[in-house]
């Protein structure tokens, strides 16, 4: 599936292997506006005759759907795996999860969509459902290349719309196989994939009649800008600045396991990784040299083996921007605790960086403002559980938090008290465990409604409100 350039934006785009940069995995030609304005056509004409066809044949074609991505189970690895520098076991993860997402909203939408009551006067009937908006524009990063276009694609059409993805440049090859494993089970047009960068993503957005958004703090408020200018429904799900709390009382080898696998775990390039661990009081020193022992087990390394925690990170720049951030630290008087080099350990000469954790880092410093998007994590020190909850509420685009404890009233203040969306006991940042409950972010990480589970079909849709009275009668 080779998309077709237009002289609106003959930019040649070229996704390479970041475990093997001389590995290219595809080279593409960005669409232009008109074959953005052409896929929006197609996608309507394709979304009323789905809509048409009734909940039954939307629910059977969901289902072959997620039958049809297994079967390309393994091949779809390799590719995650080759392309955006996956560890093959978070690959095979990926690929399960993007499997159950379509199982999941092919049984969902024969739940009820609305409502029934009585109305205030007379007699009749009034009742609520839920209408599709029409054609749903996705626009997706290329951290889960099939995971997070189909937590988008699966509700909207669930719900009775159409599809177009604009996949990251990064994950384009990701994206058409996806789509050409589902070329079989969807209607023509129904599903469309618009490669490209920012010129084509702008374009969709101008024409969608939604638009779901995941990326870039950057790139998503300039989103939600323009949906807004254009009185489109935008969901933008941005950033991932997240906290883990250990206390005295926590089993310290189980929470560093579980801090030192969300630093490392694929280089943590996830929304969910931890970037920031505070301990509280005399936890601190045992925590530290706990996870300086974990994270110095975890080298980067060939993203193929079975074995490999932490992979590459997708880019040269993503590289550079890390070493950058390690070395302000250090000039500003932050001490290493582990990393500092280059993974070395992976056959190859990719873009690797070994999982970093630096302490002493001063406060304001860009490590604990921004998202770095690699595997560099604080380690901060807390005097009360109530200071490490102020810390970690301190980061502006927070979406997860774990809280380490064996304590019951520490965990549940904790769960009071902290803001972020999520809230981990004893548990990872990272993980999928809240799938299929409702997913949201705090201002700076999230704009507009919550993603995933039920909360995602309503977003695909809007409310129709219908009064059934007798014939003849007035109101």
């Amino acid at each position: 599936m080779t998309p077709q350039a237009t002289p609106a934006d003959p930019a040649v785009f070229t996704s390479r292997n970041p475990a093997d940069p001389s590995d290219i995995v595809i080279e593409f030609p960005g669409c232009g506006e008109e074959a953005v304005i052409q896929a929006a056509q197609r996608a309507r004409q394709a979304q009323a005759e789905w809509l048409g066809a009734g909940v039954a044949a939307r629910s059977e074609a969901l289902c072959k759907a997620a039958d049809a991505i297994e079967r390309a189970a393994d091949e779809m690895t390799g590719l995650v795996i080759r392309e955006v520098g996956k560890p093959l076991a978070e690959a095979r993860a990926e690929l399960a999860h993007t499997v159950s997402i379509w199982r999941y909203y092919s049984q969902v939408l024969h739940e009820p969509s609305g409502a029934l009551h009585e109305p205030a006067a007379g007699p009749g009937i009034l009742l609520t459902r839920r209408r599709p908006l029409g054609t749903a524009g996705l626009i997706t990063p290329w951290n889960f290349p099939l995971a997070i276009p189909s937590s988008k694609a699966a509700p909207a059409l669930a719900a009775g719309n159409a599809v177009i993805l604009k996949p990251a440049p990064e994950a384009t090859a990701c994206a058409l196989h996806l789509a050409e494993a589902l070329r079989d089970v969807l209607p023509d047009g129904l599903l469309r994939v618009v490669p490209g960068g920012p010129r084509v993503g702008e374009a969709l957005v101008h024409l969608a009649d939604v638009v779901s958004f995941t990326g870039s703090t950057a790139v998503g408020k300039a989103v939600v800008r323009t949906a807004t200018a254009c009185g489109t429904p935008v969901q933008a799900e941005m950033g991932g600045q997240n906290a883990a709390i250990v206390l005295p009382d926590a089993d310290i080898p189980q929470a560093a396991a579980h801090i030192a696998a969300a630093i490392a775990g694929y280089a943590g390039q996830k929304y969910t990784a931890t970037s920031q661990v505070i301990a509280v009081g005399s936890a601190r020193e045992p925590l530290r040299d706990a996870l300086a022992e974990r994270l110095g087990a975890m080298p980067a390394a060939d993203p193929g083996s079975a074995s490999t925690i932490c992979g590459p990170v997708i880019s040269l720049a993503a590289r550079h921007r890390v070493a950058e951030m390690r070395m302000s630290a250090l000039a500003a008087g932050a001490r290493l605790l582990a990393g500092g080099a280059d993974g070395h350990t992976a056959p190859r000469s990719g873009w690797y960086v070994n999982p970093t954790l630096l302490e002493a880092v001063p406060d304001g410093h860009e490590l604990l403002q921004d998202v770095v998007f690699g595997p560099i994590a604080v380690l901060q020190e807390a005097n009360g559980l109530d200071q490490a909850v102020h810390l970690a509420n301190a980061g502006r685009q927070g979406l997860v938090t774990s809280l380490h404890t064996t304590d019951l009233e520490s965990a549940l203040y904790g769960s009071d008290h902290l803001e972020t969306s999520v809230v981990g006991v004893n548990a990872p940042t990272t993980g999928v465990d809240y799938f299929p409950l409702s997913l949201g972010g705090r201002e700076g990480f999230g704009h507009g409604p919550d993603e995933e589970g039920r909360a995602a079909l309503d977003f695909y849709t809007s409310q129709q409100t219908i009064s059934l009275l007798p014939g003849g009668s007035e109101r």
